[in-house]
């Protein structure tokens, strides 16, 4: 009989199912389990490759300490792989298909403290862009009642002081309401300013972070730099590359793929503007690469094409475990 190779395993809340193949791809069996009958079930099996779907990292693993190879794969990979009817079983069948592939790209599997920073820093996102909104709906209520002020810090500071002002006149169920406003968004600030500080001093003890300064993001989100042959292939893997439809020998190249690795590279992006605003405020050194891109490309194009080069340096410094040296300087 022939003995299972590679087992795709479909995950769920509670029923999971397994698809274990043969090296030459044929069915050796179809098990439905419940979550709490996987690892016994994995540790009955030969040693071979268990492939599921991203976000499984704890499962990953878990079945890696059992002695088997985990898997990864991102399931717009898999999907492909689907035959006609979409359901459990043709999922995990088509999991074992998709990382059976020799050319299959799988997700690099993340450590418990990667992923306590991974929901320490979308957390503190998450704050921010929910302090955002909260002052948005303060400054939009109170406009309808003619409290106006700018958008910034100061306008905030300004509406506080007009909210507890008694000369201002608004009536007394919209005033009580705009001071919950008021708390949670001070409450909001003040998680957000612990969180800031409590990865400022983790940043201190990491020499990745120490290196690249601002390297939170990419310490927790991105892999092991040297699975990565070139900077061009991580720049890609962060998609920071033009999107392809090309066909007959013809490269047509179109808007930026947003296929990559967004938390690193919405800040390389942000990094990258600021860097040309004070260019275009302060100016830029004659007949440097810089100037010469901005002459010929808009602003955003140009932001986008510097973010690939930050990419570059920076897989540069990981794995050449170096600090950054400016090329001018050098020079």
């Amino acid at each position: 009989m022939a003995q299972v190779t590679i087992i795709g395993l479909d995950l769920a809340k509670n029923v999971f199912q397994a698809h274990g193949a043969s090296e030459s791809g044929a069915v050796i069996f179809r098990e439905k389990l419940t979550r709490n009958q996987v690892l016994a079930f994995l540790s009955e099996q030969p040693k071979c490759i268990v492939a599921m779907e991203a976000c499984a990292h704890g499962w990953a693993r878990a079945i890696g300490s059992l002695g088997h190879s985990s898997r990864l794969i991102p399931p717009q990979y898999v999907k492909p792989y689907v035959k006609r009817q979409k359901n459990d079983i043709a999922d995990a069948e088509a999991i074992a298909e998709a990382a059976s592939r020799p050319t299959m790209r799988f997700v690099e599997i993340k450590s418990e403290d990667q992923q306590v920073s991974a929901m320490a820093y979308r957390t503190r996102q998450l704050f921010i862009g929910q302090r955002t909104q909260t002052v948005n709906a303060l400054r939009s209520h109170l406009a309808e009642h003619g409290v106006i002020a700018p958008t910034s810090k100061c306008g905030l500071k300004r509406l506080s002081a007009m909210i507890a002002d008694e000369m201002v006149t608004l009536p007394d169920k919209v005033r009580e309401m705009a001071r919950v406003y008021v708390d949670h968004i001070a409450g909001l600030t003040a998680q957000i300013t612990e969180m800031t500080e409590a990865m400022k001093a983790v940043a201190k003890t990491s020499a990745v972070a120490k290196r690249l300064q601002t390297a939170m993001a990419i310490e927790t989100f991105a892999p092991d730099p040297m699975c990565f042959t070139r900077g061009r292939d991580f720049s890609a893997w962060l998609g920071l590359v033009p999107r392809q439809n090309s066909t007959g020998g013809k490269s047509r190249l179109g808007k930026v793929s947003t296929m990559g690795q967004v938390d690193i590279r919405s800040h390389l992006i942000r990094g990258a503007m600021s860097v040309i605003t004070a260019a275009t405020r302060f100016g830029v050194k004659k007949s440097s690469w810089l100037e010469r891109l901005l002459v010929r490309k808009p602003k955003l194009v140009g932001a986008i094409t510097l973010a690939n080069r930050m990419a570059r340096a920076i897989w540069a410094m990981m794995t050449k475990h170096e600090d950054y040296r400016n090329p001018e300087a050098v020079a």
